[in-house]
């Protein structure tokens, strides 16, 4: 054995390769993703109610015109969307406007999240095949869009609403009035 170092050095390359993965998924270069439908309209939808005793949603319903409101895209399933209730339960306390759509869901599957983790919407539409979340460039849940009073969507959150995200979305509603 002439170099040991040399039955060192698969070990060692394989260490330098961990870690540079380990950075790169750490910090990744970019942390927002630029929704290509903010600025623009809804897309045209009417979804029926996702639960007795709530009406259903439509594009209509938020382009009415008045206040700038919360449009959430939320499943009974969604781990996160268990996390984010209690702070949508707040903003709602706070006056904000919540509608949402409910993402291949069941009727007695959203009765019982709203029941067990609070019921901050005016409105749930059912999406069961998921196509106005694809048309609004949604790719999963939860995931909350501000809506002005016109119908047009001013800004996108991926990801559940935790505390330290409130100020920043209440301040994207003020901005769409």
């Amino acid at each position: 054995m002439k170099k040991p170092w040399l039955l060192w050095l698969p070990l060692a390359l394989f260490g330098l390769f961990f870690g540079i993965v380990a950075y790169g998924l750490m910090n990744p270069a970019e942390r927002t993703i630029d929704s290509k439908l903010v600025g623009k309209a809804l897309p045209e939808f009417s979804l029926p109610a996702a639960t007795q005793g709530i009406a259903g949603l439509s594009h209509a319903d938020l382009a009415r015109g008045g206040e700038p409101r919360l449009l959430n895209i939320f499943a009974s399933w969604c781990l996160p969307c268990i996390a984010e209730a209690p702070v949508l339960e707040s903003m709602a306390a706070q006056g904000v406007q919540i509608d949402a759509i409910a993402i291949r869901d069941r009727p007695e599957d959203v009765a019982a999240f709203l029941a067990r983790h609070g019921n901050p919407y005016k409105r749930i539409g059912s999406d069961v095949d998921s196509r106005v979340q694809l048309a609004l460039g949604s790719s999963g849940v939860p995931e909350t869009f501000v809506i002005d009073g016109k119908g047009v969507i001013r800004y996108q959150h991926i990801g559940d609403i935790r505390p330290e995200h409130v100020p920043m979305i209440l301040d994207q509603l003020r901005k769409a009035r």
